[in-house]
């Protein structure tokens, strides 16, 4: 059994004020592997006042002193890959297929932050003016469960290039990730009271962040629900903030498309971190004079993914991270049903095979309209639906006709074709023929997907506001 009875303030493991535990669970195997001891609102303030009293001398060091404090942070959260990787099959049930990137990831995403540092302009030449950026102040990191490890370590590696000092509250479904995280940064050797880490609840230590006057910067991802609350709490103080929320994305199948290259694509884009991804492409935009086609192939796919254990090899849909949201998928497959969506694979209940854990079956729906529950809202499960479209302006109509706009992936024969079809998708990252990601490319969303962006100089930018200094 796991213990986590320490939060990080001002550079200290210090035992919280809040006295409330939270059980840790192994979504494998549904039973309690651990308690971790929340922070409360009064932890949540005293680590706002550390992050505070930092501010001032950490905004003024040098590039070179922040790199060379990125550069620490690397190597010791890379020192601990084994033991992340340990943590993500264990509290999160990450199959191999998706484990191993959620554990190097983190020390990834660092190094990002670094080469993006070392370009960054921080003064320039507008006309007669200069323009300094200059940091905000002390930014609040807030971090969901489905990559914890990996939003602690961009978030805050971002925040500190920029000259701010940081408040993380992660999510408390990841304690294992945040205590090795935690352990790893505190190895960096950084100056008390840079970054703080309070592990508590969104309505306790997320809103003491989210609404307190001395907090410059808001940093969130996580569902769009949250997102409005905490825009409208930052609103009071007009606190900054980068919001990066939920998605329904397309994946838009051209009528050239190459069917054995398509389907294997729009398969991965869907069921992406068991389906646990903001950015999954869960409607899958087809022909209507191939649909039967694309029906046949996606259902022979998905028919064979295995969803289940873990740590077995063959895995690649593991278990949904709570039994709450276990429920929610549930729900939503039968919602499916009761909506008149026809059922090509998959279905309620736990697969073949398990038994105890919050295992779903790889669900694919067809005959869906874009006004369907399944078609509309954000499931975060593995839960696809197949929609018809009649001409390519239909097709990017229903593409364009969602509350959200965070992902895309166009898939066609003609790629410059397919190209022209991602300029008209309203979306913050349209990718064409390829699930590669670029870190150096903007990341964030139209509409209800979220404000702001992140990755790159952008990221670094985001905690940054100019000064423009003329005469």
């Amino acid at each position: 059994m796991h213990h986590i009875e320490q939060v990080y303030i001002n550079g200290e493991f210090v035992t919280p004020h809040g006295t409330e535990r939270f059980d840790l669970y192994n979504p494998a195997t549904a039973r309690v592997i651990g308690q971790v001891r929340l922070a409360d609102a009064v932890d949540g303030e005293r680590a706002i006042a550390a992050a505070r009293a930092a501010f001032p001398a950490w905004s003024k060091t040098t590039k070179q002193v922040r790199i060379a404090a990125l550069q620490r942070m690397h190597a010791a959260v890379a020192a601990r890959h084994d033991d992340l990787l340990a943590a993500v099959v264990e509290e999160y049930g990450a199959p191999a297929s998706r484990s191993a990137w959620m554990a190097s990831y983190p020390a990834e995403v660092i190094a990002q932050a670094i080469a993006a540092l070392e370009a960054f302009e921080f003064t320039t030449v507008a006309g007669a003016a200069t323009v300094e950026m200059t940091p905000l102040g002390v930014a609040g990191l807030i971090t969901p469960w489905n990559s914890d490890a990996g939003f602690i370590c961009g978030k805050l590696a971002a925040a500190l290039a920029a000259g701010c000092t940081a408040v993380i509250k992660p999510s408390e479904m990841s304690a294992l990730q945040t205590q090795i995280v935690t352990e790893a940064l505190h190895a960096a050797d950084l100056p008390p009271g840079v970054f703080n880490i309070v592990t508590g609840r969104g309505d306790t230590v997320g809103e003491t962040i989210s609404r307190h006057p001395h907090v410059a910067k808001i940093s969130f991802t996580g569902s769009t629900r949250t997102g409005k609350a905490i825009l409208r709490n930052a609103a009071e103080n007009f606190t900054r903030v980068t919001l990066e929320l939920g998605g329904k994305s397309p994946t838009l199948i051209l009528e050239d498309a190459d069917i054995r290259q398509a389907v294997p694509l729009a398969i991965q884009a869907g069921l992406m971190n068991s389906g646990q991804a903001c950015v999954a492409g869960t409607r899958i935009l087809v022909p209507q004079s191939r649909k039967a086609e694309f029906e046949q192939a996606l259902a022979q796919a998905i028919a064979v993914v295995k969803s289940g254990d873990p740590r077995d090899a063959k895995t690649v849909v593991g278990p949904m991270v709570s039994e709450r949201q276990w429920q929610r998928v549930q729900g939503y497959i039968q919602k499916g049903l009761a909506e008149g969506a026809r059922m090509l694979a998959g279905g309620v209940g736990r697969p073949e095979g398990t038994r105890d854990g919050w295992f779903v079956r790889p669900t694919l729906f067809t005959d869906v309209h874009n006004q369907m529950a399944i078609a509309r809202e954000e499931i975060f499960g593995p839960v696809l639906c197949v929609i018809a479209y009649r001409d390519e302006a239909e097709a990017i109509a229903i593409a364009n006709d969602t509350d959200y706009g965070l992902s895309a992936l166009v898939l066609g024969g003609d790629s410059g074709r397919a190209r022209r079809v991602a300029q008209q998708i309203q979306a913050g990252r349209v990718l064409v023929n390829t699930l590669t990601h670029e870190p150096k490319a903007p990341f964030g969303g139209f509409k209800h997907s979220g404000v702001g962006r992140e990755m790159g100089a952008w990221n670094i930018s985001a905690f940054m506001e100019p000064k423009s200094i003329l005469g």
